[in-house]
């Protein structure tokens, strides 16, 4: 199954020169399909806030967390807020759900910075919980780190699934969110706890990203067609086509320290004019499977838009 291109921003704070109403309607007038705020505790504005100020601006543009890190909040709550914002936007919701990988986030919290399988043992608890709480019924659960007791949630969310965006970079939370999503984030490796060197060598090949996308078929079995997958892009710039997107590339190889052809096949980059980038995206789609691209709210999304219209209905 091929999955049509979308593609979503991910924002902390309004566009310059906008409110954050006024950016939610903007991205959704260019024809992003989605937006979603990161859950970090650095200068950014809380999720459910936003989310909720964004529905209200909008009328189609979909919403989500970039992902709900589990550690920050109980699953009880995250239902809880995943319905209500689903009921609020009238069925535009998407749940990002994660198990934490920010150090600083925790160090400067005061929280335990758990190993990393802890961490995604709660989140696979948490998960089987908020399943729970936005179906039928009463939920009870008995874990190692959660129980709930004849809890029913409340309010039902206004989609009879809210889609599950799970990411990950390392063969475990890879194959779980094959195994559990609907929408598959294939990242770097986060492990370290910190984006750093080793956090982009990660990344930083094609080959790495055909190792990725075997976990998630491991994982995914028969359902993996059914899976979106989607890719935070990290770098954008939208040129005049030939040369100059042949400058750019040697520009930005040298930043990453590898050839300009490795630059120009990794995922993490879109670098070119929009019918240059389109074909790119193809090839992409073709080999990896990503039809979902998050773009980086400080990129010139302006600009980006004519990419979005050169792929319109593919």
């Amino acid at each position: 199954m091929t999955h049509r291109f979308r593609f979503g921003t991910i924002m902390k704070v309004p566009l310059p020169g906008r409110t954050w109403a006024q950016s939610a309607r903007h991205v959704e007038d260019l024809g992003f399909s989605t937006l979603v705020v990161p859950d970090h505790f650095d200068d950014q504005l809380a999720v459910g806030p936003a989310l909720a100020d964004a529905a209200a601006a909008t009328t189609d543009l979909r919403l989500g967390a970039f992902v709900y890190c589990n550690d920050y909040r109980h699953p009880v709550m995250v239902a809880k807020e995943t319905a209500t914002l689903d009921v609020l936007s009238n069925g535009r919701v998407e749940l990002g759900l994660g198990a934490g990988w920010k150090r600083v986030d925790y160090d400067e919290s005061g929280m335990a910075y758990d190993r990393p399988g802890l961490r995604i043992d709660r989140m696979l608890e948490s998960l089987e919980i908020i399943e729970g709480l936005l179906g039928d019924g009463p939920v009870d659960f008995e874990g190692e780190h959660y129980t709930i007791k004849g809890l029913e949630g409340l309010p039902k969310p206004v989609q009879s699934h809210v889609p599950l965006v799970i990411g990950g970079g390392g063969p475990r939370m890879l194959r779980i969110a094959g195994r559990h999503a609907d929408i598959v984030g294939v990242n770097a490796n986060l492990r370290s706890g910190e984006v750093g060197l080793e956090t982009m060598q990660d990344v930083l090949s094609a080959e790495r990203f055909d190792q990725k996308l075997q976990w998630v078929r491991e994982g995914a079995g028969d359902r993996f067609d059914q899976l979106e997958i989607n890719i935070l892009v990290q770098s954008t710039q939208i040129t005049s086509g030939g040369g100059a997107t042949t400058e750019a590339l040697e520009a930005t190889a040298e930043l990453f320290g590898q050839p300009p052809s490795v630059v120009a096949e990794i995922p993490l980059t879109l670098i070119g004019s929009p019918p240059e980038i389109a074909d790119s995206l193809r090839r992409r789609r073709e080999r990896w499977g990503f039809s979902y691209m998050v773009l980086q709210g400080g990129n010139d999304l302006d600009a980006f838009s004519a990419v979005i219209a050169e792929l319109d209905g593919e």
